[in-house]
């Protein structure tokens, strides 16, 4: 049985593919620091884009999208301006998009959702 961050690695994987054919290019996957970890950090044109991706393979917990919570948007703008400043990139437009990923037939589903939602203070 997969390890629920096997899965989740997959889900990411699946998601830069996607991201790529569509002409984003994957400037980070897995961006670490000590607030958290930023899933994909892309660049569209000159816009910065955070991705969160999320993985179902499963009906049993909705749709993935759901679980990207006004808390899980703060952090994730928190962690926003920490990758901004520390590459400089604050004059940049940016943008949060979600990925959600859904395995349940074994081949992904993908839905991609620009601008998923604005940042969060």
């Amino acid at each position: 049985m997969e390890s629920r961050q096997s899965k989740g690695r997959q889900g990411e994987e699946a998601a830069a593919a996607f991201l790529r054919e569509e002409g984003l290019f994957i400037l980070g996957c897995n961006v670490r620091c000590a607030l958290g970890e930023l899933d994909l950090v892309c660049r569209d044109g000159k816009t910065i884009v955070f991705v969160e991706v999320k993985t179902r393979y499963g009906k049993g917990f909705g749709l993935p999208q759901e679980s990207v919570s006004l808390s899980k948007q703060r952090k994730l703008t928190l962690l926003a301006k920490w990758y901004l400043q520390r590459h400089g990139l604050e004059s940049r437009p940016a943008r949060f998009d979600v990925v959600a990923v859904d395995f349940r037939d074994h081949v992904p589903q993908i839905k991609w959702i620009p601008h998923a939602f604005d940042a969060r203070e």
